[in-house]
């Protein structure tokens, strides 16, 4: 057995900082963090605590404990908490409307706002980066550090969502990796993307070989 093949599976969920209207999306970020769980898989994600984010990191926490989980967020995601803060970030949980883009992450102290990194808690382990662009980044080599079984799946989520979905599919197009992208197509969520990739393969925009779909229109690339 080679080296690869004993490497625990490392997978990147994309999925959205808010519950959304449905719960249904919620239910599917804990049904996934339970799958994690059975089959030994180490979860790396965007480093939030609210929404379908906080949720599936959370639940796996909860079940296979914080080193499972490894949260990568830009620091202009990370808030320091104040009494109203906090109790915005909290309630942000139930699914509250919010205009915008919002903090991702709110901690109690400045100095893990200052270090690369946040101690272990219910979300797991947190580091602290420079940006978006080295959180994609750095989520994906976590990926393709890991063994068989490794990928990125996505849950229901907004514009970041799909920026990162679209941007890990463009990097297997190219060669850059191997490793599968998967839509969790929670409720026909995904269905308009879908039809534009079958499209544009009709179009001829996307090859045949890049726009199939394995998983019989669930949602692979």
């Amino acid at each position: 057995m080679t080296d690869s093949e004993t490497k625990q599976a490392v997978v990147c969920v994309f999925c959205g900082s808010v519950p959304g209207n449905s719960p249904v999306h919620m239910q599917a970020a804990r049904a996934l963090a339970e799958e994690f769980h059975k089959h030994n898989v180490q979860l790396v994600y965007g480093g939030g605590t609210t929404g379908l984010m906080g949720e599936v990191a959370r639940a796996l926490v909860s079940l296979s404990g914080p080193k499972s989980v490894h949260g990568i967020i830009p620091r202009a995601l990370v808030k320091v908490a104040t009494v109203n803060g906090m109790r915005a970030h909290t309630e942000g949980q139930v699914g509250a409307k919010v205009a915008g883009k919002t903090a991702e992450r709110v901690v109690d102290s400045i100095d893990a706002v200052k270090a690369d990194g946040i101690p272990e808690s219910e979300y797991g382990m947190t580091t602290i980066v420079a940006d978006m662009h080295t959180r994609k980044r750095l989520m994906a080599e976590k990926v393709l550090e890991g063994g068989p079984g490794s990928g990125f799946v996505s849950l229901a989520g907004g514009f970041g969502t799909i920026e990162e979905v679209m941007e890990m599919t463009t990097w297997n197009q190219l060669g850059i990796h191997k490793v599968g992208v998967v839509l969790l197509n929670i409720n026909g969520y995904w269905d308009g993307l879908l039809a534009w990739v079958r499209n544009a393969v009709k179009e001829g925009y996307i090859s045949a070989s890049n726009g199939g779909d394995p998983c019989g229109g669930q949602g692979c690339f």
